[in-house]
């Protein structure tokens, strides 16, 4: 595409899209990520065309080995659609890239990259949504405002509400996007999954004033921080699973401290307790919430349940 735009004629979304072999709603996002990029992209609203100016000039990039394997195991695996779901082109660019390479370089490139190997988390199955996503994608670029019909988990049923989406977030195992819901007059997260149908509206929208996306997460364990302030938590692990849990930065508020029995007392500050509940039952009778006491409840009450399930199962 740069190409075209450089060549001093330009050309209008349509027949970019066509050049490109893709949709006119992929064209205007690459469009925008350019002039994100700070290309001094034009349009011609007489001839209604895009171009770049020829004095413009983009560089070519000259890679180190090291860089071209980085970019080419990542984003070749990344880009396989069971990793990251949206991201086939991601692999696209890493063919293109390796193609390009001297033939000794290339051969050398292959033989390490088979000798890696990238595992993501599970992923939810998304093919069906990619219409869904390319349309937020597009109407964060153009400032859109969307109508989406969700099937809620909190509300129990589907619900239709108008979207101002602000980011579009990969977590764990799937998209969401993040905006102001008009039912909820507030932020809320959005997984894809579960958006059935989206309508781009012609009504425009302006992202809040100091919106950051840290800032509205605070500090949820994962995605959904719940009102209230925020709470202070500790776990007690048994030696069974200490180094596991203490391998790994599980929340960016977290401390960890070693006792002299091998147990391993784990400290975090979180803005909500349900989805951390979750996580601590996952370690079954090797965790013991010692603190907050709110905390402790829900997850005895949690595992009261499941008992009444298993001693009911025979």
């Amino acid at each position: 595409m740069l190409q075209t735009l450089q060549s001093g004629n330009g050309e209008d979304a349509k027949a970019l899209a066509a050049a490109c072999g893709v949709s006119r709603r992929t064209i205007f996002r690459d469009l925008e990520t350019l002039r994100t990029a700070g290309v001094p992209l034009q349009f011609d609203r007489d001839e209604e065309r895009y171009f770049i100016p020829s004095s413009f000039f983009l560089p070519p990039t000259n890679f180190t080995a090291e860089e071209a394997l980085s970019i080419i195991a990542l984003a070749g695996q990344i880009g396989t659609g069971m990793q990251l779901p949206f991201y086939e082109p991601a692999r696209r660019a890493a063919l293109k890239l390796e193609s390009s390479l001297p033939q000794a370089l290339r051969e050398e490139l292959q033989s390490l990259t088979r000798a890696i190997q990238i595992n993501v988390r599970q992923v939810t199955p998304l093919e069906d949504k990619r219409d869904i996503y390319q349309q937020l994608i597009d109407s964060i670029a153009r400032r859109k405002v969307v109508r989406i019909n969700y099937e809620s988990l909190t509300e129990w049923e589907t619900i239709t509400t108008k979207l101002r989406p602000y980011r579009l977030l990969f977590s764990r195992h799937s998209w969401y996007v993040i905006g102001r819901s008009s039912l909820h007059t507030e932020l809320r997260t959005f997984n894809l999954s579960r958006i059935s149908e989206l309508t781009t509206l012609k009504e425009e929208y302006a992202v809040a004033r100091g919106f950051n996306l840290d800032r509205y997460l605070r500090n949820a364990w994962h995605l959904i921080p719940e009102h209230g302030r925020d709470q202070d938590v500790v776990v007690r692990f048994q030696p069974l699973v200490a180094r596991n849990v203490a391998e790994v930065v599980w929340h960016k508020r977290q401390r960890v401290e070693w006792r002299d029995d091998g147990c391993l007392d784990f400290f975090v500050r979180v803005s909500g307790l349900n989805e951390i509940a979750w996580w601590i039952l996952g370690y079954g009778d090797q965790a013991e919430v010692l603190k907050p006491a709110k905390l402790r409840k829900l997850v005895a009450h949690r595992v009261n349940n499941m008992q009444t399930i298993y001693n009911g199962a025979g």
